[in-house]
């Protein structure tokens, strides 16, 4: 083993912390910090670069990380350093730098009958990690951020999608961009709205799809509820008008894989 960096004044340790706290430094170094072994496996296996990794051998198991990093670019700290910067109780021993992917609108790829989730200035963190979790689990072609209030690596993204973020194709755009694609690809769009009158479940949706959320605050702004083609509505029973806005798109999503007799196609 080579040394173990056991000082907080080292400056790779200071940058690390750096690119945790501040979304600022990530967008200008171009890098993403990711904590945790099933993450940053997830990570690696979709071909995001791993420019180094992180590891307290007090804590993580050699052979774990044994097949994600080489010598050049594994760096040993010790346990204080790690805990220091671990985001999370409980944490595996690895911390890992990447760089991250700037995917655009026209490098998304669709299959025959694509499904999408399209968000629109989505604020909380652990909500947008929460949908990217439902993303993966439907295998939603897309999740497409418009006019995003959050940064799309930040640390607790990255821990509520459990590593999602990392297997599915995520794109930032402006709304305007976002419909403009979304007509030339011949989108269906569902706009969920708590003024609709006609629930989510008497749609159709085997042709292509996209579900259209807003904040759980304001909703959609009324340029997406004038350009989608239907507004849905989930209906509700108890004393609150509205679900989790994560909630609510796995409601639509499921709805969606149930109605293709749950087949990726």
């Amino acid at each position: 083993m080579t040394n173990v960096i056991s000082s907080f004044q080292n400056p790779r340790i200071k940058n690390l912390l750096l690119l945790q706290q501040k979304s600022r430094e990530r967008r200008k170094q171009q890098l993403v910090v990711v904590e945790g072994l099933r993450e940053i496996g997830i990570a690696v296996s979709n071909d995001f670069k791993l420019v180094q990794l992180y590891v307290c051998p007090e804590i993580a198991d050699p052979a774990s990380f044994a097949s994600l990093s080489d010598n050049d670019n594994t760096t040993f700290i010790s346990k204080a350093v790690f805990e220091t910067l671990a985001y999370r109780e409980g944490s595996d021993g690895c911390i890992a730098v990447l760089e991250p992917k700037n995917l655009s609108l026209i490098d998304v790829k669709l299959r025959a009958t694509p499904l999408l989730i399209v968000l629109e200035a989505v604020e909380k963190p652990g909500n947008l990690g929460a949908i990217l979790r439902t993303a993966d689990a439907v295998q939603a072609d897309a999740v497409i951020i418009c006019d995003p209030l959050t940064d799309l690596y930040n640390p607790n993204v990255i821990r509520s999608s459990i590593g999602c973020i990392f297997a599915l194709q995520v794109v930032t755009c402006s709304s305007v961009e976002a419909m403009s694609w979304l007509k030339e690809h011949k989108f269906t769009t569902y706009a969920a709205e708590l003024t609709a009158s006609r629930p989510y479940h008497q749609f159709d949706y085997t042709c292509p799809t996209a579900f259209v959320l807003g904040t759980e605050a304001d909703g959609l702004t009324q340029q997406w509820i004038d350009f989608c083609d239907h507004r849905v509505i989930i209906p509700m029973s108890g004393s609150i008008d509205s679900l989790n806005v994560s909630v609510s798109t796995a409601v639509l999503a499921f709805e969606a894989l149930r109605q293709r007799d749950f087949s990726i196609k």
